[in-house]
């Protein structure tokens, strides 16, 4: 909790700071990488900082956690914290590396916001951002703790046992431990990071959800091929660095440097109905969950959702089909922009996913994955269905701005 002093000078000058966040954190990621490129190069996802949308991320999250330290709303805390600490530990983030971040961080806010940066401001500022880092620390400690690893020590090699296309642009992966032993267990809807040796040299990490159930001896994830596009707003998209790099180059037989499993998208332990919603490749963590579910024979009422670009192009999708006819109470509804030579039937409609004539009980428990704007139409429209907003759970893979959108 910050002091009461400090609380002062945080709610005074939180909307200069909220104002220049954008520029503090642009200049903080240049400083950073100059000093240490290796972080760009092996650690940081390159992509996302070429976009600009980590630099969104990382105010948005600051502003943020600012913020409900004058409104604490503890429930909100502990879902951005969550969520940045499973990420991090997917990375093998150690505690040291958080002296990094301050320095060139409070750099950026002496050079963006000079003279305003007086020894008030900047006591109140510095004890805000050890309060959020200590938290994450301690987040990231009993995360490694229950992985029962070191401190960043989540790197392991495993073996490509299966390679299989999962649509025309989806490839899936089953992965084996080298000396054939068991895999470590995971939760359902957790994810693993893959890290690639690229051409130039950089090692670049990118998530991906396991889209097996936890009790297979080995792991299964599935990669889309991402083309370089042109956005609606003319700007250019980059092909997918690393998905692309999996795509082309890993067959039955080679080798993955990957992590252990982290992640806190996964099913409640209760008997609260499911509906599981996806769009594209946001998918494979429901796979997961369905897959444990189908095991486990769950009872409970479940509805899944999906909306793709085109039957072909929906990875899984006749698996996604089997998946629910093994559970007594289970529905899917599926869209697809371009049902191509196929009529709309019952629970397959051509157009955007809408759930407007889909029954939601209020005490459902819904989770998401998807593109970033899919979710946001997805949990307003749950919202105005009656589902509470701790009920809603979500899976953003790069930078999450979900914690900055009204709660």
């Amino acid at each position: 909790m910050l002091s009461a002093t400090s609380k002062e000078t945080i709610r005074a000058t939180l909307p200069a700071v909220g104002a220049a966040i954008d520029d503090i954190t642009t200049l903080f990621y240049r400083k950073m990488f100059t000093a240490h490129p290796e972080l760009e190069r092996d650690l940081f996802n390159r992509g996302n900082q070429k976009q600009g949308g980590q630099q969104k991320a990382l105010a948005g999250s600051i502003a943020a956690f600012a913020a409900l330290q004058l409104e604490p709303d503890q429930a909100r805390v502990d879902l951005i914290l969550s969520r940045i600490a499973n990420k991090h530990a997917s990375l093998g983030v150690k505690p040291d590396q958080y002296q990094i971040v301050h320095k060139y961080l409070f750099e950026a806010i002496v050079e963006v916001l000079g003279a305003a940066v007086t020894a008030e401001v900047a006591t109140a500022w510095d004890e805000l951002y050890w309060l959020m880092a200590e938290t994450l620390i301690a987040m990231e400690a009993g995360l490694y703790r229950s992985a029962g690893v070191a401190a960043g020590d989540v790197w392991r090699k495993v073996l490509v046992r299966e390679r299989r296309h999962e649509s025309a642009d989806t490839v899936s992966f089953v992965l084996t431990s080298i000396d054939g032993t068991p895999l470590p267990s995971f939760s359902p809807g957790q994810y693993l990071s893959v890290g690639v040796h690229l051409e130039d040299g950089a090692r670049q990490i990118r998530q991906y959800s396991l889209s097996s159930a936890p009790s297979n001896a080995d792991w299964r994830i599935t990669v889309k091929r991402v083309d370089a596009k042109t956005l609606p707003d003319g700007s250019q998209a980059p092909a997918g660095e690393v998905s692309n790099f999996l795509y082309r180059n890993v067959f039955e037989g080679d080798v993955l440097e990957v992590t252990t499993p982290f992640g806190d998208l996964v099913l409640q332990d209760d008997d609260a109905p499911l509906l599981l919603i996806s769009a594209g490749i946001g998918c494979t963590p429901m796979m997961g969950m369905l897959s444990h579910l189908a095991d486990t024979a769950d009872p409970r009422a479940i509805s899944v959702l999906h909306a793709d670009r085109s039957p072909s192009s929906h990875a899984h999708r006749a698996e996604l089909a089997e998946l629910v006819d093994r559970l007594p109470f289970a529905v899917m509804h599926r869209w697809y922009e371009d049902l191509g030579a196929r009529s709309p039937e019952d629970r397959l409609r051509e157009g955007r996913a809408d759930l407007g004539e889909i029954t939601i009980a209020a005490d459902t428990r819904a989770y998401l994955c998807g593109p970033l704007p899919f979710m946001l139409g997805m949990r307003e429209a749950l919202l105005k269905k009656g589902v509470a907003a701790q009920n809603i759970h979500y899976e953003v893979f790069g930078p999450d701005s979900w914690a900055a959108a009204p709660a």
